[in-house]
């Protein structure tokens, strides 16, 4: 197989009728209120659908469509129908602002745009591409594209043939688009289906619910692939709904879940229930899990959530997947000799003896170091090279590898905070305070949140005239709303008179606070979560 397209038409002659997507009911949600369901006869027959309506246009290699259809199955029949074609697409985030989305836009060239009704003006506002509409009675044989701007390469689709434009946060303010092909797809889909022990995929049977978005490579690359090889169901709501996990489960008759950091804790606030026991789940993978609630996670609803590492830039992830697993630690597994290969060095790139915190690096096994990873920075050499020094990616997280080979994960080298999933790049939300009339200086950081993984904390020294108090504060965040996405936005702030800095002026982010202290336990902080909220809801 070549493309994901060909291992659409394999698996539908594997396993028939069988359901490939499904979208829990929910009452008030602007698209399929009433639920939905594909099977993989059906996706392939609207995929070929869509495939011709988009060739007889003039699409084909060379060409990228923004697809901009949140998680409405639209977003897999189109990608699908463009993956025939050799079109890559470019998922759109629905949070960013104005001037992330034209960055978007701009940067990754896009040709034209597919969109829910209510996502068009995001991109109309900022591109003059043509946007085509999708709604809940659209459908594939009514579905017209518009002209290709310019003639396709003349070249069969094919495993080094770009499928995806996928935007990650670096440690500048501007996010960098990774370029996935066929072969990277393949990659981490059949790593997925080998991993074994808890991680163990059942051919034709798993119905894996995904609370997470198209716009990521979890629930975008990684899982659509893995259940094109392995013919099993995904389960894919708007997002994660705590108030009603347990009825979307039964509903969708759902046998594993993916998860953030964010959802554990809430469930495990809940008052117990019969249904603990009763969901029918065989695992969870995700990322984020407290060690101090794990066990106890596990024990109360009956399931192994398993911790996975991995990036963008990787595909394949690392899983403490068999037995003994380490919950009680941050432990995501051990390097695989047959997909993917990991060690940890120090700055200069000597590997480190075993229990000696290093940066992790990784790379495919055999010839080829960057088979089945991403293809590079698109516009960005330097940093694609840069990441590949030594012919080792360098994730910039820094771990400790114990004796048997179990990696533990430490901190993030990277100046990234991970919240809910999202990677945010800290020099980003600097940038976007540093301008707000009430702030001097600032400084950036990651703390733990107990719901989200970590939260946004910025250390602000006020402009002179502005007072250290809530009111600034909230100012603040106001100002900087209209910057960043909500998600972006300080949880905390706290200020200060100045910041640590180098004799070069060069601000000493560790130095804010004491090796293992809490900074959101400082009197002086703000806690603005909840006015974050706020900003979520009107965003909405």
């Amino acid at each position: 197989m070549q493309t994901l397209y060909e291992a659409l038409t394999r698996i539908v002659s594997l396993h028939g009728a069988r359901p490939f997507l499904c979208v829990p009911p929910r009452e008030g949600r602007p698209y399929l209120p009433e639920g939905a369901e594909v099977s993989f006869p059906g996706m392939l027959g609207a995929v070929d659908t869509l495939a011709e309506a988009w060739a007889r246009a003039g699409w084909g290699p060379g060409h990228r469509v923004a697809l901009a259809l949140d998680n409405h199955p639209a977003h897999v029949m189109h990608f699908l129908a463009l993956n025939r074609l050799g079109v890559s697409q470019v998922p759109v985030n629905p949070y960013y602002l104005r001037h992330e989305m034209d960055y978007l836009l701009e940067h990754s060239e896009v040709d034209a745009a597919v969109s829910l009704p209510w996502n068009r003006g995001k991109i109309a506002d900022v591109s003059d591409i043509p946007v085509v509409d999708w709604a809940d009675d659209s459908t594939p044989a009514g579905f017209i594209p518009p002209p290709a701007p310019r003639p396709a390469m003349d070249r069969e689709p094919g495993l080094n043939t770009e499928i995806a434009l996928i935007y990650t946060s670096g440690t500048t303010s501007r996010p960098k688009g990774a370029i996935i092909d066929n072969d990277y797809a393949f990659a981490v889909g059949k790593m997925y289906a080998e991993h074994g022990g808890a991680l163990t995929v059942r051919d034709g049977i798993e119905r894996i619910f995904i609370p997470l978005p198209y716009f990521h490579v979890n629930a975008g690359i990684n899982t659509i692939a893995m259940a094109l090889l392995k013919g099993v169901c995904l389960i894919v709501p708007d997002r994660f709904h705590a108030e009603t996990w347990w009825d979307d489960l039964a509903a969708s008759r759902a046998t594993a879940i993916h998860y953030l950091g964010i959802i554990p804790p809430v469930l495990m606030k809940a008052p117990p229930s019969p249904r603990d026991r009763t969901h029918g789940l065989r695992y969870g993978l995700g990322a984020g899990l407290d060690p101090a609630i794990h066990r106890a996670f596990e024990e109360r609803f009956g399931l192994p959530m398993v911790e996975v590492w991995g990036m963008t830039e990787t595909g394949r992830f690392l899983a403490d997947s068999h037995e003994p697993r380490q919950i009680d630690t941050r432990a995501f597994g051990r390097p695989l000799p047959d997909h993917l290969l990991a060690k940890v060095v120090d700055d200069a790139g000597r590997e480190v003896p075993c229990g000696t915190a290093g940066e992790l690096v990784v790379r495919a096994p055999g010839p080829d170091p960057r088979q089945g990873f991403f293809k590079g920075y698109l516009k960005n050499d330097e940093a694609t090279e840069e990441a590949w020094r030594d012919g080792w990616f360098h994730t910039g997280d820094v771990v400790i590898q114990a004796e048997d080979g179990m990696l533990m994960f430490v901190e993030r080298a990277k100046n990234i905070i991970r919240r809910s999933g999202e990677n945010i790049s800290a020099a980003e939300v600097e940038n976007a305070l540093i301008d707000c009339p009430a702030v001097g200086a600032v400084a950036v950081i990651a703390v733990p949140d107990a719901m989200r993984d970590e939260e946004v904390f910025a250390a602000i020294v006020p402009a002179p005239g502005h007072a250290p108090d809530h009111a600034t504060a909230e100012a603040v965040l106001a100002f900087a709303r209209d910057r960043v996405a909500y998600y972006k936005l300080p949880g905390w702030i706290v200020f200060r008179e100045t910041l640590p800095v180098t004799g070069t002026q060069k601000v000493q982010k560790h130095r804010l606070y004491p090796d293992g202290a809490d900074p959101c336990a400082d009197p002086a902080a703000i806690d603005l979560r909840e006015a974050k909220a706020h900003i979520r809801k009107a965003n909405a």
